[in-house]
């Protein structure tokens, strides 16, 4: 699993708030991903491009 957090406010969540990665999926050469709150309590489906904008990867865990 690896984790990320955010470079700037995006989608209602603060700067700094760290997600957990829980599934890649790519169809036809659209790559899809879910991330999930460290709390566990929220997920999203965000797209290649939107993670790579938004999000910074920290570590693997």
């Amino acid at each position: 699993m690896k984790l990320f957090t955010l470079k700037a406010p995006f989608m209602g969540y603060k700067r700094g708030t760290q997600f957990y990665l829980i599934a890649e999926s790519e169809f036809i050469g659209v790559k899809e991903f879910v991330l999930r709150t460290k709390e566990l309590t929220e997920s999203i489906t965000i797209s290649e491009r939107e993670l790579l904008q938004n999000f910074t990867f920290i570590k693997n865990l």
